[in-house]
């Protein structure tokens, strides 16, 4: 079993009308998702909106959740700021999360050296196992892969990565040399099939707040050496994939509408991600009926 579970959903974040946190709303919604399949959570990661949350909502969303369900809970902790993130990560150790997802410092676009430091850093302030989150396109840097080897070697609680940087090859490599303790999750819902090829264990997703149990179906398949099941389950998810973000529409707006039409409270995206395109829950709602149509 991979540590935190094969099937985990990077949340998005419940606002209340007036953008405040809605933690009731949150703790329904991490909830569901373990009904749906789940088998961990991400809180507070770049679906979740964390650059737009206060060091207060996300310790306030760490414990709530981490209290609700009995599945791991990895908490977003880090940023561009390794001093303060350090101080989160500290706080977040002592309510109840399972572990630390630490992206890539984005914006100030640090060195090799610099990363490497700043993500020791990171794990040497907390007894919790640690994945490191690799995704150029939103951070600006890539966690190269001689980084990736040399952390995951040298630093027992760096246990893994989520790998949202679209290169199997590298991931490759990366899983060839570094110890059977390392672990890599598909961090972008087209790449999880791909990557389970060359040895992923588990998919942290988005397209997951609605096709968890496609997913499971698509990881059942794969681990009992089903090729071909697996692959269909997954070709049943290629809408879902295409509609959960976009350079006219990013995530999380897609996931938020997704959710608002099967019912649940979260609200719109804040500033500056939000509001949603007026037709957007018409489009989500589209998506979905012919996700469950094509379940048969």
């Amino acid at each position: 079993m991979a540590r935190f579970g094969r099937v985990l959903t990077a949340m998005v974040t419940p606002f209340a009308p007036d953008e405040s946190l809605d933690v009731d709303a949150s703790v329904a919604l991490a909830k569901w998702l373990v009904e749906q399949g789940n088998e961990g959570l991400v809180v507070a990661g770049t679906t979740g909106e964390s650059s737009t949350l206060s060091i207060d909502e996300k310790l306030t969303l760490f414990e709530a959740i981490a209290q609700a369900v009995t599945i791991p809970v990895i908490a977003g902790t880090t940023g561009s700021n390794t001093r303060q993130d350090i101080g989160l990560t500290v706080e977040a150790e002592k309510l109840g999360v399972a572990g630390i997802l630490a992206v890539c410092p984005y914006y100030n676009r640090p060195s090799q050296s610099g990363l490497d430091a700043h993500f020791r850093a990171i794990a040497s302030s907390t007894d919790l196992p640690v994945l490191l989150y690799d995704i150029p396109k939103r951070t600006g840097r890539k966690i190269d892969t001689a980084t990736l080897i040399s952390l995951g070697n040298e630093v027992t609680n760096i246990v893994g990565v989520k790998d949202a940087a679209g290169d199997a090859g590298q991931t490759a490599i990366v899983i060839e040399e570094t110890p059977e303790h390392f672990e890599v999750y598909s961090g972008d819902d087209p790449m999880t099939l791909p990557l389970l090829a060359v040895g992923a264990v588990g998919a942290i997703g988005v397209a997951t707040h609605w096709c968890g149990p496609d997913h499971v179906q698509m990881f059942d398949s794969w681990n009992a050496g089903d090729a071909t099941a697996a692959r269909a389950h997954n070709a049943r998810q290629f809408e879902s994939y295409r509609f959960e973000t976009s350079d006219e529409v990013p995530n999380p707006l897609p996931a938020k509408a997704m959710l608002r039409t099967l019912g649940h409270a979260v609200g719109q995206a804040r500033l500056p991600m939000g509001p949603a395109p007026a037709d957007l829950d018409n489009q989500a709602r589209g998506v979905y009926e012919r996700l469950v149509a094509s379940r048969g």
